[in-house]
């Protein structure tokens, strides 16, 4: 029953197996503003939070408090797994570019795809998608972090994206101006692929697919501390927001619904 109603476009998230929910009506130009808009936002958060302004002291010192409640935790094995991989430059390059193209590609062509096949869950999480990336933003404005990669030499760390290459470089100066090397906290790259999970399973069929979609969250995970670009405790983070998000998300959506319906 639960497979008829996602072909259909029927929120399940929203409401019971037999209650039928009347599809939205979406307008992709629409949609390119609302993310136009973001990244807008996203642009505004950046030079004014950035890298580009914030001291390298903040976040270092930031960096510091991250690593002292992992210990806490007996979570700070960054380090040691990087290390188990050092000596395996292709292996490393696949994962900074992994790192570097499948938090958009994946995000983006889940979210199409729910557009265009899965009209019916589409609002909850679109809007589940923007409040995460709201919050993160957030969080990234009023804690600036700075990732394993760029700590001092005694930390152990290796830059992989810049020792052993991607499709990209921080080091660029086009790079340097547009992004924000300090957005650690939570990791969106965690968030996302999440996001993408809970979006894609109710889509899949094969026992094969179901075991990938669920497994892309824990290979982002992978990606982000053997690369050097997050703690373990930035995924907590994500995992947070994301969490967050769904709940102003679905707020979002029944207000929706509520002024749609009178």
């Amino acid at each position: 029953m639960t497979d008829a109603l996602v072909d259909a476009g029927t929120d399940v998230d929203a409401a019971p197996a037999s209650v039928a929910v009347p599809v939205p009506r979406l307008r992709w130009w629409r949609e390119l503003v609302y993310i136009a808009g973001f990244y807008a936002v996203y642009t505004a958060v950046r030079n004014t939070q950035g890298s580009a302004t914030v001291s390298a002291e903040r976040a270092f010192h930031n960096a510091r408090r991250v690593i002292r409640v992992e210990r806490v935790f007996g979570i700070y094995h960054e380090h040691q797994i990087q290390h188990v991989f050092l000596g395996h430059r292709l292996f490393l390059q696949f994962w900074d570019v992994f790192y570097g193209t499948a938090h958009f590609v994946v995000t983006a062509g889940a979210l199409i795809f729910m557009f265009r096949a899965m009209k019916g869950r589409y609002p909850l999480w679109r809007n589940t998608l923007a409040c995460t990336t709201a919050l993160a933003l957030v969080g990234f404005a009023l804690y600036p972090l700075m990732p394993p990669r760029l700590l001092p030499t005694h930390y152990g760390f290796v830059d992989t994206l810049r020792v052993y290459g991607g499709l990209w470089s921080f080091d660029s100066g086009a790079m340097q101006k547009i992004s924000n090397q300090y957005a650690a906290m939570p990791s969106l790259h965690f968030a996302w692929s999440s996001w993408c999970a809970f979006v894609l399973y109710p889509a899949t069929r094969r026992w094969w697919t179901k075991a990938l979609v669920v497994a892309y969250p824990f290979i982002t995970l992978f990606a982000i501390v053997v690369t050097a670009n997050h703690y373990v405790l930035d995924a907590v983070g994500g995992a947070v927001v994301l969490g967050l998000g769904y709940l102003l998300g679905r707020a979002i959506t029944a207000y929706n619904a509520s002024r749609a319906a009178t």
